[in-house]
């Protein structure tokens, strides 16, 4: 399978589950060329991983990390973050 085959290629922005386990989630993220996964929180310690394109993480204590291919940041529990992705981007979430 591939991860580009779980995404509905009209929509912008768009998360699937890819896994459930015991003990955690892992979700694919999926963003077309120049748009944002608007501001949100996670409720627990997080991983993201870009697998393919180039995002920018931003949160509201003014990170701002680049993401591409291979790259991943740590997103703290109850802090605001989003996500823009200036060409079509393929990422994992790990929960």
């Amino acid at each position: 399978m591939n991860l580009a085959e779980l995404h509905t290629s009209e929509k912008e922005v768009s998360a699937q589950n890819l896994f459930k386990g015991e003990l955690g989630t892992s979700t694919a993220i999926q963003l077309q060329r120049n748009s944002t996964f608007k501001e949100h929180i996670t409720k627990t310690h997080a991983l993201l991983v870009c697998v393919t394109g180039f995002v920018t993480y931003e949160d509201e204590n003014e990170q701002e990390i680049q993401l591409e291919p291979g790259d991943y940041v740590h997103i703290a529990p109850d802090v605001k973050h989003w996500l823009f992705a200036s060409v079509p981007s393929q990422l994992i979430l790990l929960k």
